[in-house]
């Protein structure tokens, strides 16, 4: 299909949203005119105030004609003078692929490469380009890898699909935007219909009388009906517009695999997977571990430490490449399953091109550290720049742990305040334990329907893995907060918390001293040897 008839396609579905609406503001008009003629008054009169509350936000929708202005996605704008390898490989690709360069690139901070261009004219013009590339994409990807990608983006430039894109997203938002309005609505009158009802049960309990059960069922159901009508055709406008998309992106893997070749760009995208799961990792477990605490890993850690975790997770990585997701995120999804999309390009014949560029893709930029931290300043709010910069990823980790634990309670603690009034600590702990009231203490913990209702071995049974979680924490808490406790930073896996020695030189397992004293019969030895440690002297030279 042409851009000019895509584009025409795409005016049709959005014209059939307003059409919608004309249709539904036509049948209430009709409907109140009805009312009007043949119901009696007081009837007529409710009932049109209902009609004129339902077309308040389908006028709404059918004057919202401005299209939504794209905001830039945050990054780092490069210059050629900046970037040089970079851009001339992005121009390179263009010429191959048979289309023109972006006149903007923008590195991101996050695992993706996207195109956009500012069209006119319903997409028939074209207008300015711009290509994001995400830093993390390249930290985790070759270089042949990397053409692949970029070239798959600018196959969507030679398709004329990103002139298209503002017609296409204008529709969307126009839909999404009237049912959220009717949804909203439904919400805000099954709300003050909970409000009148508990007002009135509240008046009746204050006279003694028996109250009813709070019911919003029917409240809203005139907005949710509208909403409802409004669903089934952003179906059928999504599906219509998606079904193109995913034609797209196979255009666009076509392209790739010509250009850069088959094993490039088949190993490309089982790449992007594996790398956006282990980007969301780092995120959540490494780059973001101290900003509860207003802590931050040094200048261009941030994202910098994404590529040290990958070099250490390779093995991870490898079973994250061969399991593919095989359908799509959703019926919506503008991408087609990533499984068939490799499929397709590693059906093709050898074209003998397996060896080129296998350097690291983040050796196209001149200077990849000075990237590194000039990202951070680019996609990070002012507010978590403010945050302290920690010397290294070691401290980072002891300042978190230290605050953690100072922050933290855990049920066995909270038990241990309802059981005795006082505040606990290891030490009391292990009093308590000793004393043969480890049991009793546990029936404060919080229990299911079985677990309270189990007596004997079967509750020891059910509340014995609790407590020894719970205990471990309060005893790493106690050991961390006198300095006994040394935390390992490791990109290889989670942090390892080091005990103090045994007598004999060795190293404890925390779960083996601790298991003894959560037993039937109880054993505190264990945890009191390393009690019997001594602070180091602090400041000691």
């Amino acid at each position: 299909m042409g851009t000019t008839l895509r584009a025409l396609r795409a005016l049709l579905l959005l014209a059939g949203f307003y059409l919608l609406g004309v249709l539904l503001l036509a049948a209430l008009a009709g409907a109140d005119y009805l009312l009007f003629r043949h119901a009696p008054t007081s009837l007529a009169g409710k009932l049109i105030i209902v009609s004129v509350l339902l077309a308040i936000p389908l006028v709404r929708g059918l004057f919202m004609l401005r299209t939504p202005q794209e905001e830039d996605m945050a990054g780092l704008p490069v210059t050629e003078a900046e970037e040089p390898e970079l851009w001339r490989t992005v121009r390179e690709l263009a010429d191959q692929v048979g289309t023109a360069a972006p006149s903007r690139i923008v590195l991101t901070a996050d695992v993706n490469a996207a195109v956009a261009e500012d069209a006119r004219l319903l997409g028939l013009l074209p207008g300015p380009r711009r290509l994001y590339l995400g830093v993390p994409l390249m930290q985790g990807l070759s270089q042949a890898q990397l053409r692949a990608v970029l070239a798959h983006e600018l196959g969507h430039y030679s398709n004329s699909d990103t002139r298209l894109s503002a017609l296409t997203v204008r529709g969307r938002a126009q839909v999404l935007r009237t049912i959220e309005h009717f949804e909203q609505r439904a919400d805000k009158t099954a709300a003050r219909e909970k409000a009148r009802q508990e007002k009135k049960n509240t008046k009746a309990e204050a006279k003694g009388k028996r109250t009813k059960e709070i019911d919003t069922d029917g409240a809203g159901i005139t907005y949710r009906a509208m909403a409802q009508l409004y669903i089934g055709y952003a179906k059928l406008y999504f599906r219509a517009t998606l079904s193109v998309s995913r034609r797209q992106e196979y255009a666009a893997d076509a392209a790739a695999a010509r250009i850069t070749g088959r094993d490039a760009t088949a190993s490309a995208l089982r790449e992007l997977p594996a790398l956006d799961g282990a980007f969301d990792f780092y995120m959540n477990c490494y780059a973001t571990l101290g900003t509860g605490q207003e802590l931050l890993p040094p200048r261009g850690e941030m994202f910098g430490g994404f590529g040290r975790m990958l070099s250490a997770r390779q093995l991870e990585l490898v079973d994250r490449r061969d399991s593919l997701p095989t359908g799509p995120s959703s019926p919506y999804d503008s991408h087609p399953p990533i499984a068939d999309r490799v499929r397709r390009i590693e059906e093709l014949p050898d074209d003998g091109r397996a060896d080129e560029a296998r350097g690291a893709a983040l050796d196209l930029l001149a200077d990849p550290r000075r990237t590194l931290t000039e990202l951070e300043d680019a996609v990070l709010s002012e507010e978590v720049r403010g945050f302290r910069r920690t010397a290294d990823w070691q401290e980072l980790l002891d300042l978190v742990m230290a605050e953690s634990f100072r922050a933290g309670t855990t049920p066995l603690d909270r038990a241990y305040v309802a059981y005795t009034n006082e505040q606990p600590t290891l030490s009391a702990l292990l009093d308590l334990i000793e004393d043969g009231r480890l049991w009793e203490l546990a029936k404060r913990l919080p229990l299911s329907d079985e677990a309270a209702a189990a007596q004997g071995r079967v509750f020891r049974e059910f509340v014995r893995p609790t407590l020894r979680r719970s205990l471990a924490s309060t005893a790493l808490a106690e050991l961390n907060a006198r300095a006994l406790l040394r935390w390992e930073f490791s990109w290889e896996r989670s942090a390892i918390p080091h005990l103090p020695p045994a007598a004999d030189g060795t190293e404890p397992d925390l779960d083996e001293v601790v298991a003894p004293a959560v037993a039937d019969t109880p054993d505190t030895a264990p945890l009191r040897a390393l009690l019997a440690h001594e602070s180091p002297q602090r400041g000691a030279l």
